[in-house]
């Protein structure tokens, strides 16, 4: 079903606050509701999913980022590099990375399924890695937070959320846009080109 015009319209500058102001989507979706309808309150069915926000900020990117397909193919390149390197922690990829909608701000997250997260910071400082450590909301869980650890490698930002290996049930399980993560495998099958006429 084709989306209205003001959800479309919401969408459309929660990208550009996305792309521009490295907002998260939570932000920039109430930030835009407030530049659209100003001090009234939308109605709940006008608020755009985060599928029609991904679908207006590839088509912001397309048009005002020049650099978009390459920054895509260089962070899911680190994002293999990661995933390999952090096997023992059961990671998966997620977010701009996984999706290939990357604006500037986005960094590669991971999701790690562990039962020692100290082992995990233990595992970075050994590799001279000076990390930050934040929270981030539960992939499913939206009243919970997660530890969080934050870095620049080679250039390019990365965050780790660290999970217990108990919630990696269902984490696979695709949602209604489909997959909303995947193992190194899966990603490397995204990077693949297309075959000929498929």
């Amino acid at each position: 079903m084709q989306a209205d015009p003001i959800r479309l319209e919401i969408a459309a500058v929660a990208a550009r606050l996305i792309a521009e102001g490295g907002l998260d989507y939570a932000s920039a979706k109430r930030k835009a509701t407030r530049q659209v309808f100003g001090a009234s309150s939308p109605a709940r069915d006008a608020m755009p999913d985060n599928a029609l926000i991904d679908e207006a900020l590839r088509e912001h990117l397309e048009l005002f980022d020049p650099d978009h397909d390459a920054r895509v193919a260089r962070r899911r390149a680190v994002a293999c590099h990661w995933l390999e390197s952090l096997a023992d922690f059961g990671p998966l990829v997620t977010g701009a990375v996984w999706k290939g909608v990357v604006a500037e701000h986005a960094p590669i997250h991971l999701q790690l399924f562990h039962d020692s997260h100290k082992e995990i910071e233990i595992d970075l400082l050994n590799r001279g890695i000076a990390f930050e450590i934040a929270t981030v909301g539960h992939y499913r869980r939206h009243d919970v937070q997660v530890e969080a650890l934050a870095f620049v490698w080679e250039g390019e930002p990365i965050l780790l959320s660290l999970y217990d290996p108990v919630d990696l049930r269902g984490a696979l399980r695709p949602g209604p846009a489909g997959a909303e993560r995947g193992d190194r495998g899966a990603l490397l099958a995204r990077m693949a080109p297309a075959e000929p006429g498929s």
